[in-house]
C-alpha cells in the first residue's frame, strides 16, 4: 500500500502487458474524497459492509467477526464474536414502519453453519439458529411480509420470532448453477393459516452459472452468467424480454461450444455485478464497466477496460456518477455524459452483441430503426481514482453525508471524506469552540 500511495499509480497485471487502462492525473478536480481515515480491527479478508442507520454501519468476513463503526469519526463502536468461521452473508432486518416499537436486526450467517440473530441496538446477541445441514449463502428479508429467507441446500423462511415458517425440499448444485428456480411463496388466508413454499417453475436459457441477479422494478429482473450472457426477465410470467451476451473476438470458425469454452479461460466477460435506476442497468463485466438502457435496450455506454483486474462491485451515486472496485485494489469514480454520435458511425443494436457473435435476442432480430442524424449516446468519463488499499476491493457503501466506505482483501476499511465538506466543519467546530469559550469575541 505504500508503494501506491508514494508512487501514484499501480503496477502493470502480467509480464510486459500494455494496458489501456483509462488513467487520470493527480488533480482530479472533479473527486471530492480527498481525506482518509484507515479503519484497522479485523484480521482476514473483509468481504461485507452493510448500512444500519444514518451514521453506523458493520463489517464482516473470513475472521468471523462483525465490527460496528461511527461512518463520521471511524471510531470502532462494538465488536460482535458469535461465529467460529468466516461470515457468508449479513443483512439488517428493520421493524415495520407501522410498528410502534421500533427494533432492527442484524442477521449474520457463517461457514459453521449456524445464523446469529443480534439486536441493531444493543448489539446484544438474541438468538443462535443451528438447524442447518450446510452453509447459509445467502439472507434476504421481504419486509412487506415481515420476514426473512435463508439460502443453502435449504431455502427457509422465518419470521420476526425466528419462528421456522416453511422450507424447500433438499436443492441440487444446479440450483446455484445455470438454473434459475422460481418459488411462490403462499402466507396464510383465512382458509389456510399454514405458509408454504412452492417450485412454480425453472429458467434454463442460460448457458452457464448464474453469478449475479437484482430486480429492476416489480416487474422486471435481470440477471447474468459467467459467460457474459445478461438477461431481462419478466417478473409476472417469467419470460424473456431481452437477451445480450459477451464474447471474447474468436475467429469465424469456432462453434458455439467452441466459443464458450474460450470465454471460460478467463474472467474477462463474466458478470459479476449489477446495479440500476429507473432507465438503465449498470454491469461489472470482467474488467470493464456497461450501461444498458432498459427503454433501448442496448449498450448506451460502455468503458471495456475500466480496472486492471476483474470490477466487484458496482453502485450509482447521485449526479449521473457511477462508482467500481476491483480486484486490482482500486477504487474508481465515473460521469455518465452525454454525447453526439456521427450519423455515419453505427450503432449497437445489442449489448454485448456488437462482436457479433451468441444467440440473437428477439429485438436484435427485428429490423433496426435508423438512426436520427445526431443519435444520442453516452460516455463514461473517468472522475476518481481512489489508490488506497493494497489487495482486493470487496464492496463499498456510500453515506450522502459521511463519504464513501470501501472494504478489502488487505483486512483493511477505507473512510474516504470528502475534504472540502471536512474543512468546512473543522472550522465550524473551532467557530463554536472560540465562541463557547469568548474567545471568538476578544479575537475580534
Amino acid at each position: 500500500m505504500l508503494r501506491w500511495l508514494i508512487g501514484g499509480g499501480r503496477e502493470p497485471q502480467g509480464l510486459a502487458e500494455k494496458s489501456p487502462l483509462q488513467t487520470i492525473g493527480e488533480e482530479q478536480t472533479q473527486n471530492p474524497y480527498t481525506e482518509l481515515l484507515v479503519l484497522k480491527a479485523h484480521h482476514d479478508i473483509v468481504r461485507f459492509l452493510v448500512q444500519l442507520d444514518d451514521y453506523r454501519f458493520a463489517s464482516a468476513g473470513d475472521d468471523g467477526i462483525v465490527v460496528v463503526w461511527n461512518a463520521q469519526t471511524g471510531e470502532k463502536l462494538l465488536e460482535l464474536n458469535g461465529h467460529t468461521q468466516k461470515i457468508t452473508a449479513i443483512i439488517t432486518f428493520p421493524s415495520l414502519e407501522s410498528c410502534e416499537e421500533k427494533n432492527q436486526l442484524i442477521l449474520t450467517a457463517s461457514a459453521d453453519r449456524t445464523v446469529i440473530v443480534w439486536d441493531g441496538d444493543t448489539t446484544r446477541q438474541v438468538q443462535r439458529i443451528s438447524c442447518f445441514q450446510s452453509t447459509v449463502k445467502c439472507l434476504t428479508v421481504l419486509q412487506r411480509l415481515d420476514v426473512w429467507l435463508s439460502g443453502g441446500n435449504d431455502l427457509c423462511v422465518w419470521n420476526r420470532k425466528l419462528d421456522l415458517l416453511c422450507k424447500t425440499s433438499h436443492l441440487s448444485d444446479t440450483a446455484v448453477g445455470k438454473e434459475l428456480i422460481i418459488f411462490r411463496l403462499v402466507a396464510p388466508t383465512e382458509g389456510s393459516l399454514e405458509w408454504d413454499i412452492l417450485e412454480v417453475k425453472r429458467l434454463l436459457d442460460h448457458q452457464d452459472n448464474i453469478l449475479s441477479l437484482i430486480n429492476v422494478n416489480d416487474l422486471s429482473f435481470v440477471t447474468g452468467s459467467h459467460v457474459g450472457e445478461l438477461i431481462i426477465w419478466d417478473a409476472l410470467d417469467w419470460t424473456m424480454q431481452a437477451y445480450e451476451r459477451n464474447f471474447w473476438d474468436p475467429s469465424p470458425q469456432l462453434d458455439t461450444q467452441q466459443e464458450i469454452k474460450l470465454c471460460q479461460k478467463s474472467n474477462d466477460i463474466s458478470i459479476h455485478h449489477f446495479t440500476c435506476d429507473e432507465e438503465n442497468v449498470f454491469a461489472a463485466v470482467g474488467r470493464g464497466l456497461y450501461v444498458y438502457s432498459l427503454q433501448m435496450k442496448r449498450v448506451i455506454a460502455c468503458q471495456k477496460t475500466a480496472h486492471d483486474s476483474n470490477v466487484l462491485h458496482v453502485a450509482r451515486l447521485p449526479n449521473r456518477q457511477l462508482i467500481s472496485c476491483s480486484e486490482d485494489g482500486s477504487v474508481r469514480i465515473w460521469e455518465l455524459r452525454e454525447k453526439q454520435q456521427l450519423a455515419a458511425e453505427p450503432v449497437p443494436t445489442g449489448f454485448f452483441n456488437m462482436w457479433g457473435f451468441g444467440r440473437v435476442s428477439k429485438q436484435a432480430s427485428q429490423p433496426v430503426k435508423k438512426q436520427q442524424e445526431n443519435a444520442t449516446s453516452c460516455s463514461l468519463e473517468l472522475i476518481g481514482d481512489l489508490i488506497g488499499h493494497s489487495s482486493s476491493v470487496e464492496m463499498f457503501l456510500y453515506f450522502e453525508d459521511h463519504g464513501l466506505v470501501t472494504c478489502s482483501a488487505d483486512h483493511l476499511i477505507i473512510l474516504w471524506k470528502n475534504g472540502e465538506r471536512e474543512s468546512g466543519l473543522r472550522s465550524l467546530r473551532l467557530f463554536q469552540k472560540l465562541e463557547e469559550n469568548g474567545d471568538l469575541y476578544l479575537a475580534v
